[in-house]
């Protein structure tokens, strides 16, 4: 699988990717709001790639994990996902994690909005959504301008650095993408 946005090709995650995020996952700016915390050593790293990449193999599909990398230079960038939840209810979740030397450079609206299209277009979803810590205010401005709507919030729900932080929860229908296209 293969995205393409303005800037960004987002390339379905591969083994000799390892590497490139355990290098995202180890830096403190990209943790600061993330539940996973910086890998003891790339072996944590290259296992939780594994389970990812099994999660892929699965028929049918219900995770895909994106290296984010710019088109130009082809330089790793980031990370993007989207997961399915039951089939019956046609929900999606996403994320991403962008590496700071590419951060205000609009990429994770680029990454937001390309997973929306995927989940929308391609994997027929009803209804997508997203999280985020409430301190985090970057990510949640990039939610919003995706057009995913802030529906609440849940109290310490994140377990980040050892707190358990409060967390934004986001969603927007398909009815509501269609209407931004």
């Amino acid at each position: 699988m293969h995205l393409i946005t303005r800037h960004l090709s987002l390339e379905e995650l591969k083994p000799g990717d390892i590497a490139d995020v355990h290098q995202l996952h180890s830096l403190p700016e990209t943790d600061h709001f993330n539940t996973l915390g910086i890998p003891a050593g790339i072996e944590e790293t290259q296992q939780l790639v594994e389970q990812w990449l099994k999660l892929q193999q699965e028929e049918p599909q219900q995770s895909y994990v994106f290296c984010l990398k710019e088109k130009e230079k082809q330089t790793f960038a980031g990370l993007g996902a989207i997961t399915l939840g039951k089939p019956k209810y046609r929900i999606g979740e996403i994320w991403y994690k962008v590496h700071p030397n590419f951060w205000g450079r609009g990429y994770a609206t680029e990454t937001a909005f390309a997973l929306l299209n995927f989940g929308f277009n391609t994997l027929r979803l009803h209804r997508i959504e997203a999280g985020c810590a409430v301190e985090n205010v970057a990510s949640a401005r990039v939610l919003e301008k995706a057009g995913m709507l802030c529906e609440g919030s849940k109290r310490k729900v994140l377990p980040i650095r050892g707190q358990w932080v409060d967390n934004y929860e986001y969603a927007i229908l398909e009815e509501d993408f269609r209407q931004q296209e």
